[in-house]
């Protein structure tokens, strides 16, 4: 069938059925309605009204989905009943003879309206929530259903004998048969009670093999089924007390109640694409049910049990002492319900609330910096019920897995190169979710659910509140990390310069000096016995003398140039530039005398990048900018050589020393190349103007 005349067909139906509920109630309303009638009143055409507009709305968008004509139908053969046995009150009330018709609409409005009971409570739990049976092994539920309602339907129609919900006929005017027929075949009402335990059996096979949305839509469904089954246990022990006009009122008010929570579940189930959160909807219903029965069980124990015993049910001190009692123990009583809720619907797993409320405490005193990230995780996994929870941190241009929960068998994995502020994919999680601060990425939660569950919504959006409230304690872990690595880095380059010094003085001017010493002892020897050796020997140890002082200047020369202290930052790379290996040429825009600790900085770091250019780049030639803006000394070094992916390429030994330096007095370095169109290389270093 097309979704166009589906639709028009689905709201025709509607049309009709509010028609048939709004004649019906009219007439209803022009009588004189006993006050015991009046929730069935009321509570009946919402029911009716709930299952037309559900059904109608399935059955136009959804028009292969046999639910929405379930609903329509079952809506439609209550109105028809409603609207007839309405008819012929009306028609009773006004003293009217009383015609071959309206016994047809007595008879048609005694027995009606029973398919519309027993449709719903069977085929709609049988093919939520597609409209399909769950597998063909499930079809003789469906045969048996059919049976049973058919035959329970035609009893009620021809069987001979006294029609229940008839206002004038005493007995079936459309009889068939006689009685004995009835009897023989009353057992197949056990058809009828078969598909009904079928169809139950049924919805609780999808909702164990279920995941995802459709357990979503499974557990809505399963909600209304359970409330229906409470109400209906509920209301036949109401009922079970026939002289009690209250009793008999309730009982008549939960199941209509109970029908009515069956189109509305299956329609939010079926309708909705993201759908509610019915674990909150379980825990609500839970709590209040739970105080409404501790309060009923508190009432009827005082006030009636108490009051049989001592002869007095209408005590006025009974009711007092039963609502004293209940004033007292509601709080106890309600601190009990919602445990017990929480239990019910979350399993060990902490509610969201509990799981913010110990993280908010966490980042507010208890976490350290040693132990925020492994208390985060467990914090992460208790709450969301996951089997697996990791905290991934971002380090420099790495995304590093820093804590899992539980600790045992945990997996060593690899880092992640990052390239930006985008998380990348996560290794095997099911869900990672990025923890950002001020727009830059700072780590990631990822968790792995057990086996047969999924990532619901509502875990969603309490993993996206934790991300949220925990970037601000990964900024400070990751903080202290990068300090730690940054001065280990510090501490490794101070040795290996120390190293460095104590080779090339070991190596270098110290065996200058010794053999400076020895000659100076010959010297001493010839000059009393051979003259002109003497001065020979004299000529060479001054042109010794020259070559050791060299050597101390060019090794003072690389702690910290001489040059540098005394004509500036744009003099001493003029200089270097003149030595360099490839064609340099240094570009100063009008820049001063800084502090010390800041030339050197963008000094030896200019000769990093250009080692680095010379070594790995082959460039035609490099430029070397500097100038000063706003307080800060910018250095920028560019060059056309062959490039390389920043996003892949992990940095040397060499560009990490020049971030430290730069980072080490609170500026930035950063990187721009790409394979084949050269690279540069910037520096920002603050400065005193």
């Amino acid at each position: 069938m097309k979704s166009r005349t589906a639709s028009r067909i689905a709201w025709s139906l509607w049309g009709f059925a509010v028609v048939l509920l709004s004649g019906g109630m009219v007439l209803g309303f022009l009588g004189n309605i006993p006050v015991g009638e009046w929730v069935f009143v009321v509570l009946l055409p919402a029911f009716l009204l709930a299952s037309a507009t559900v059904g109608s709305l399935i059955a136009s968008r959804k028009p292969g989905n046999a639910i929405g004509w379930i609903l329509l139908v079952t809506a439609l053969l209550w109105a028809i009943s409603q609207a007839a046995l309405e008819v012929v009150r009306h028609i009773d009330r006004s003293g009217m003879t009383i015609s071959g018709w309206v016994v047809f609409l007595d008879w048609l409005g005694a027995w009606i309206f029973a398919p519309g009971i027993y449709l719903p409570a069977t085929f709609v739990f049988l093919l939520f929530p597609d409209g399909r049976l769950p597998s063909p092994r499930w079809r003789p539920v469906a045969w048996a259903s059919v049976i049973g309602i058919t035959w329970i339907t035609l009893a009620q129609a021809f069987a001979p004998g006294h029609l229940e919900d008839a206002v004038i006929s005493k007995t079936n005017p459309y009889s068939i048969g006689p009685e004995a027929f009835w009897d023989v075949f009353s057992f197949m009402w056990i058809f009828g009670f078969g598909g009904l335990i079928g169809s139950v059996a049924a919805l609780v096979v999808r909702l164990r093999r279920s995941s995802g949305p459709t357990r979503q839509q499974v557990k809505w469904l399963a909600y209304a089924g359970a409330v229906a089954v409470a109400a209906f246990s509920i209301a036949g022990v109401l009922w079970s007390f026939p002289n009690n006009e209250v009793a008999q009122v309730l009982g008549q008010a939960l199941v209509i109640l109970a029908l009515l929570l069956i189109p509305l579940g299956a329609g939010i189930a079926i309708l909705r694409h993201r759908l509610y959160e019915i674990d909150v909807v379980i825990n609500k219903t839970v709590v209040y049910g739970a105080l409404a029965a501790f309060v009923t069980l508190i009432y009827v124990g005082i006030v009636v049990g108490i009051g049989t015993l001592v002869g007095s049910r209408g005590n006025v001190f009974l009711t007092i002492l039963a609502t004293a009692v209940i004033a007292l123990a509601f709080q106890p009583a309600r601190v009990w319900a919602r445990h017990l809720a929480n239990r019910l619907v979350y399993g060990k797993r902490a509610t969201p609330y509990e799981i913010l409320s110990r993280l908010a405490q966490g980042m507010g005193s208890q976490y350290s910096a040693v132990d925020a990230l492994p208390g985060l995780a467990r914090v992460l996994g208790e709450g969301t019920g996951a089997a697996r929870a990791e905290v991934w941190l971002r380090v420099g241009s790495e995304l590093r897995p820093e804590a899992a929960w539980p600790e045992e068998g945990r997996a060593v994995r690899p880092p992640i190169a990052l390239a930006g502020d985008d998380l990348p994919p996560v290794p095997e999680a099911e869900h990672a979710l990025p923890v950002t601060h001020e727009g830059q990425l700072l780590g990631a939660l990822a968790v792995w659910m057990p086996r047969g569950e999924d990532v619901t919504p509502a875990i969603e959006k309490l993993l996206a509140d934790v991300a949220a409230q925990t970037g601000l304690v990964l900024r400070n872990v990751r903080l202290i990390e990068e300090l730690r690595a940054s001065r280990q880095r510090l501490v490794a380059a101070q040795d290996e310069e120390r190293r460095r010094l104590e080779r090339n003085i070991h190596d270098g001017a110290q065996q200058q000096l010794v053999a400076l010493s020895v000659k100076m002892r010959l010297l001493k020897t010839l000059a009393r016995k051979d003259l002109a050796k003497a001065e020979e020997l004299a000529d060479q140890l001054q042109a010794d003398t020259q070559d050791a002082l060299q050597d101390l200047r060019d090794l003072a020369r690389g702690i910290y140039p001489p040059l540098l202290a005394d004509q500036g930052l744009a003099a001493a790379l003029e200089a270097q530039a003149r030595k360099a290996a490839i064609p340099v040429e240094i570009h100063p825009d009008g820049i001063g005398r800084y502090p010390q600790e800041a030339e050197a900085t963008a000094y030896f770091c200019v000769l990093e990048a250009l080692q680095n250019a010379a070594k790995y780049g082959d460039p035609g030639s490099v430029q070397v900018r500097l100038h000063e803006e706003d307080g800060v000394l910018q250095f920028s070094i560019s060059d056309d050589g062959a490039g390389f992916d920043v996003a892949t390429t992990p940095r040397g030994a060499g560009l990490q020393n020049m971030a430290d330096r730069v980072e080490a007095l609170g500026g930035t370095l950063s990187i721009v190349s790409s394979p084949g169109s050269g690279t540069t290389v910037t520096g920002r270093i603050p400065v005193a103007s």
